[in-house]
């Protein structure tokens, strides 16, 4: 009910705006009385995946909280991890405004925000100053200036400066939002990525005696071919998870609706069938041999099982929250007992 009202609110301001009020409200509400507007008690249900105990498998995907501001408001909800980021070395402002549309009649999203947010510095600060235990997950980028053959170079410092605080870190090189990102999921541009980040963690592993798994974020627009290769440098490489999916170019399911054609990532209820196929595939090309987080369109606990039977052991939301608020996190959760 609270959260109906406040959608109504934010759902008649421009979308970046009220992303931004609800991010600022959540962070002043956190840890205080107020936060029983939306704190919610959820049953434990654990699950372990990387070698870590998730109190529950359902997680918030990377995007809403680049900064790390609400950690502790949105481990109230409930929610089992939290995934901060994309998070670059350096500060940068994005791209340019607007860049944030709801396409309501879709249940959808899209963005090109351009991995804004305040550098890795900012960051560690506010992941040094929550008060929660909740599992966060770090998603590292690369800053839109560094050449894409200098990209691991971003990656590595982001590693090396967020280790001693995530509980995973992810690679994220699947947003269609930075210039060339996307190359850097095919042949030995991921591949030298891959060794060089397992070598850095080997490094930091000895330095503060904490293995900190790693997790690579991978696109939904990718054919059979691309996908059996990414899972066989996985494998290789001894990664220790992957994140399917990002958000997609595609427009499928949004033709015709306002801002149907805005450039960008395109995440909601019409990326729910290509993201499960995407996980089902890298589960057959996986076969077991690491475990696979299930993102996007999840918008019910129907949605979220779909992933889990197509083979993965987490999953995250992000869009269908924003049209449903936490709720969505007790309806997969239920659906989940009913099954585990």
């Amino acid at each position: 009910m609270i959260y109906n009202l406040a959608k109504k609110f934010m759902f008649n301001m421009d979308a970046e705006k009220a992303h931004d009020l609800a991010l600022s409200s959540l962070k002043k509400t956190a840890n205080s009385p107020f936060s029983c507007f939306y704190r919610q008690n959820v049953k434990s249900t654990p699950v372990e995946v990387m070698g870590l105990t998730f109190p529950n498998p359902v997680g918030l995907a990377a995007g809403l909280d680049k900064n790390g501001e609400a950690i502790d408001a949105f481990a109230a909800m409930g929610f089992g991890f939290v995934e901060v980021g994309t998070v670059t070395p350096r500060p940068q402002p994005g791209n340019d405004k607007p860049r944030l549309f709801r396409l309501e009649d879709a249940e959808a999203i899209i963005n090109r925000m351009g991995f804004n947010n305040h550098g890795v510095d900012y960051l560690v600060k506010n992941l040094m100053a929550k008060k929660s235990n909740i599992i966060v997950g770090v998603n590292i980028g690369k800053n839109k200036d560094t050449p894409v053959e200098n990209g691991k170079d971003d990656y590595l410092i982001c590693m090396e400066k967020v280790y001693p605080y995530a509980s995973y870190i992810t690679v994220n090189i699947s947003s269609p939002n930075t210039p060339d990102l996307r190359s850097l999921q095919f042949g030995e541009l991921l591949d030298d990525l891959l060794l060089s980040l397992k070598e850095k963690q080997s490094e930091l592993e000895s330095k503060y005696i904490k293995y900190v798994p790693l997790a690579l974020k991978i696109a939904p627009d990718l054919n059979d071919q691309e996908i059996n290769q990414i899972a066989q440098s996985l494998i290789n490489n001894k990664f220790d998870a992957v994140i399917a999916t990002n958000t997609t170019l595609s427009r499928k399911g949004v033709e015709g609706l306002q801002h149907g054609n805005e450039a960008g990532g395109l995440s909601g209820k019409p990326l729910t069938d290509d993201s499960t196929l995407v996980v089902a595939k890298l589960s057959t090309a996986l076969n077991g041999a690491i475990p696979i987080i299930g993102v996007g369109g999840i918008s019910s606990g129907h949605d979220a099982m779909a992933k889990i039977n197509a083979g993965a052991s987490l999953v995250q939301i992000y869009s269908a929250f924003i049209y449903q608020g936490p709720e969505l996190i007790a309806d997969i959760l239920e659906k989940y007992r009913s099954k585990y």
